[in-house]
C-alpha cells in the first residue's frame, strides 16, 4: 500500500494565493512537470502533491485553453458524435481538448455535444 503523500495537518487549504502560484510555476518552469509528490518539500508550500498537480493542470499551465470552445472545435465535437454516438462514455476525450480544463470537458459532454478519443476512430482505407 501507498503511503499517503502528506500530513494533512498544517496543509493549506482553499484557494492559492498569488505568491503559491508563482512559487509553483517557477518550479515547474525549472524542473519540469512530474514528482508531484515531492514538489511542496522542495519549495517549500505547505500543500499537497496532488494539489499542486490540480493547481498546475487546471488553472496554471501555459498552454491552457479558456473560454467557449471555438467554432471549429464544436463542429469536430458534432461530426465525431454523428460518427461514432455515445461511444464516448468509454473514456478519453479529443485530442485537441487536452488543453481544457476537465470541467469544462464534462460540461460540454453534458451539453449533449459529447467529447470523444479521436483515437479510437476508424481510420478510412
Amino acid at each position: 500500500m501507498r503511503k499517503p503523500c502528506c500530513d494533512k495537518e498544517g496543509m493549506n487549504k482553499g484557494s492559492w494565493s498569488p505568491q503559491e502560484d508563482q512559487e509553483l510555476m517557477d518550479y515547474i518552469k525549472k524542473h519540469g512537470e512530474g514528482h508531484w509528490r515531492n514538489i511542496p518539500k522542495a519549495t517549500g508550500l505547505l500543500r499537497c502533491g496532488k494539489s499542486c498537480r490540480l493547481r498546475w493542470v487546471n488553472y496554471l499551465r501555459p498552454d491552457l485553453k479558456r473560454g467557449n470552445f471555438a467554432e471549429d472545435e464544436e463542429d469536430l465535437i458534432i461530426r465525431l458524435h454523428a460518427l461514432l454516438g455515445n461511444r464516448y462514455k468509454n473514456g478519453g476525450t479529443i485530442l485537441f481538448m487536452h488543453k481544457r480544463k476537465k470541467k469544462e470537458k464534462k460540461d460540454e459532454g453534458n451539453n449533449e455535444k459529447v467529447v470523444i478519443d479521436c483515437r479510437k476512430i476508424a481510420r478510412p482505407h
